[in-house]
């Protein structure tokens, strides 16, 4: 039985990293399968960018995140929630980020950079990073995550890929999916302790 340090699991996020990693199967393996997906992705990311922020601006929960000025964008405000369409620079703005992070997905080694990548994915979320004003509640990050994960899978369904080579790509792809949800979620502890149960 391995021993895992708990306290280091909230405090480290590499040591977290790696211990979700293989406790899922998320190995070298999975990565080059990853990587192998970029010959097929790469000409379809957009398309997948444009029906995820379909998506987002079709609720107001999600949409309202995309008013006040983003962490890095100089660029003019929406004036009011309703004003705000996918054609708005500050959107494209932000498109340009969900581009560059499925690039990074399947173009990066899996490294402690990549961990602090996928990391930040999170916390960029919360007042813990950029702007503090933009504090995206945690559904609201699950259902964006849960929105990426079927676009990415769907479109791996329609690869011209034999049988068993799509399902170790859809089972690489949603393992590191539940690796990047959990590298959401932590932000969303209060105090950074061990849960305990029944609290």
């Amino acid at each position: 039985m391995q021993q895992i340090d708990e306290q280091q699991l909230e405090s480290d996020v590499n040591y977290r990293y790696r211990y979700v990693a293989d406790f899922i199967g998320f190995d070298d393996e999975d990565v080059k399968v990853i990587h192998s997906a970029a010959g097929h992705l790469v000409g379809l990311i957009p398309s997948i960018v444009e029906r995820t922020y379909e998506k987002l601006l079709a609720y107001d929960a999600t949409a309202r995140h995309f008013v006040p000025r983003q962490h890095g964008y100089d660029g003019p405000l929406p004036e009011t929630l309703e004003s705000l369409t996918a054609s708005h620079p500050q959107i494209q703005f932000r498109k340009e980020h969900l581009t560059r992070y499925l690039m990074q997905l399947i173009g990066h080694a899996y490294n402690d950079k990549m961990v602090a990548y996928l990391d930040m994915a999170g916390k960029i979320h919360t007042p813990k990073a950029g702007n503090r004003s933009i504090d995206v509640p945690l559904v609201q990050m699950n259902a964006l995550l849960g929105l990426v994960s079927d676009q990415l899978l769907a479109t791996i369904l329609e690869f011209n890929l034999d049988p068993e080579a799509k399902s170790r790509m859809i089972r690489a792809f949603n393992k590191l999916l539940w690796i990047q949800n959990d590298l959401v979620s932590r932000h969303y502890h209060t105090n950074g302790a061990v849960p305990v149960a029944g609290e």
